[in-house]
């Protein structure tokens, strides 16, 4: 379906709203919304970054997945199935993660020599863009300091530190180490984790001890912050986002979409009240929201005839994560499959919902991934292949099992070749390494290749191609 046939399906609905007004309330009433869903869709990844900010911060000190401003969330075990904060996350590393406001100051991080271990550092602006990514694959596993600037800050740093600039006050340093889940190599992992620092500048070069957190009761900890996100009205969410631009500016190429926002009084800094947009209109851009988060998901099959996205062997990825320009909807989908997406020379993500694209996957069926022999993802850091519920959360089983990847002791066939079963019982205790537990109902599959191999045989020039997960007897 394309974005024009969307709007006017949707607007069908809406101009019930506008039948017994005049003609001029009905343009009024099909310009704003359209303008509206774009608006909404532009908007949202900041948005969902302020709403996961607030529920991973709001704590007086570090614990489990949660930490105050400027201090590290040291995650200790993969996640679990009861882990709400990020969609999608994944089973295969530890997570070493900070939020920052580098309005006020620049932070100064510190990473250890990590000896060879395959780990990356993205760190996310306010509109989920990967602005620099420290790590293996781009600076190495020596010991390295950097001095993340805020936008329009000048000033001098110590000279053993380098300058990342950051071009939003709110920052999310995304740490992922590799990590294999025994005892042994949890216990390496962790004395990386707790040499890792961030101090603000001030601070750099002498004892400093983070101030505890202010815990705002308001804050909803309990409810997955996607569903906040799309609940909020659309007075609520465009009065947010106005107030977020102020100290996380758009950049220069947004400007034909902040001159649209303005006709509807979505303006940086300043309150928005819809009751401008005039009755008729203001009653129809209520339904805003709705509107624009299923054209948000609609992307996941018009974003393939689009290019952006890829569908093969019931496969989609896309290699257009971590920077978008203004690619707002594709930025938008991210957000909302895949926060904190990494650029694609960092990982590649297939995602397959079902065998073919009219089925989706149901526990109540057995499947098998084959791969040939020599064949499994090639990826110079790391694959695996993660088990998601409808949602995109993990998926509670038997045997705690998330993810399947090399790190288990995959038994390979007569021929060489490696095959997946993907089912909700056991194949049984000889086949049970090579099992990825499925719950009863539907669910979602998505393959990791961490820094995948950019020569042949390669995911990124279309030389690999992701095998097909089929229903078996």
């Amino acid at each position: 379906m394309s974005t024009q046939r969307f709007i006017q399906r949707g607007l069908v609905i809406l101009a019930l709203f506008a039948t017994l007004r005049t003609a001029a309330a009905e343009e009024t009433v099909f310009d704003a919304v359209p303008s509206g869903i774009e608006a909404y869709i532009y908007g949202y990844p900041l948005v969902t970054m302020e709403m996961t900010r607030r529920a991973m911060t709001n704590v007086e000190k570090p614990a489990g997945t949660r930490a105050p401003m400027g201090q590290f969330v040291r995650m200790r075990e993969y996640p679990t199935a009861q882990f709400r904060d990020v969609t999608a996350p994944n089973a295969d590393t530890l997570y070493t993660t900070a939020w920052i406001d580098v309005s006020k100051e620049p932070w100064v991080l510190s990473l250890p020599d990590a000896h060879d271990r395959y780990y990356l550092f993205p760190m996310l602006d306010a509109w989920t863009n990967v602005f620099q990514v420290p790590g293996k694959r781009t600076t190495g596993t020596g010991a390295q300091k950097y001095a993340i600037t805020g936008p329009g800050w000048k000033g001098k740093l110590p000279a053993d530190v380098i300058e990342y600039k950051s071009p939003t006050s709110i920052v999310w340093l995304l740490g992922r180490i590799y990590c294999t889940g025994t005892p042994e190599d949890y216990a390496a992992v962790h004395k990386l984790q707790d040499e890792i620092s961030i101090v603000p500048l001030s601070s750099y070069g002498k004892a400093y001890t983070p101030p505890a957190g202010k815990v705002d009761p308001s804050v909803d900890m309990k409810t997955a912050v996607r569903e906040q996100v799309n609940a909020l009205s659309a007075d609520d969410y465009f009065n947010l986002l106005a107030k977020l631009m102020k100290d996380n500016p758009p950049a220069a190429a947004d400007a034909p979409m902040l001159a649209k926002m303005a006709r509807l009084g979505i303006v940086p800094g300043q309150p928005f009240d819809s009751s401008k947009l005039g009755p008729v209109a203001k009653e129809a851009f209520s339904k805003v929201p709705k509107l624009a988060n299923e054209k948000i998901m609609l992307w996941l099959k018009e974003g393939i005839v689009a290019g952006d996205m890829k569908l093969e062997h019931g496969w989609l990825f896309t290699t257009k994560t971590g920077e978008y320009g203004v690619n707002y909807i594709q930025r938008a989908l991210i957000t909302a499959i895949g926060l904190g997406a990494n650029r694609p020379q960092d990982a590649v993500y297939p995602t397959s919902e079902g065998p073919n694209v009219l089925k989706s996957y149901t526990g109540a069926k057995k499947y098998v991934m084959h791969f040939p022999k020599g064949q499994l993802p090639p990826a110079q850091g790391f694959w695996s292949l993660t088990m998601y519920d409808k949602d995109y959360f993990f998926v509670e089983n038997p045997i705690n099992r998330q993810s399947i990847s090399a790190r288990q002791p995959l038994k390979s066939n007569s021929d060489g070749s490696v095959d997946l079963y993907i089912q909700n019982e056991s194949p049984g205790a000889e086949l049970e390494s090579n099992w990825l537990p499925a719950p009863k109902d539907k669910f979602i599959l998505m393959l990791r290749l961490y820094w995948p191999k950019e020569t042949p045989p390669s995911i990124i020039d279309g030389s690999w191609e992701v095998p097909a997960v089929k229903a078996v007897d």
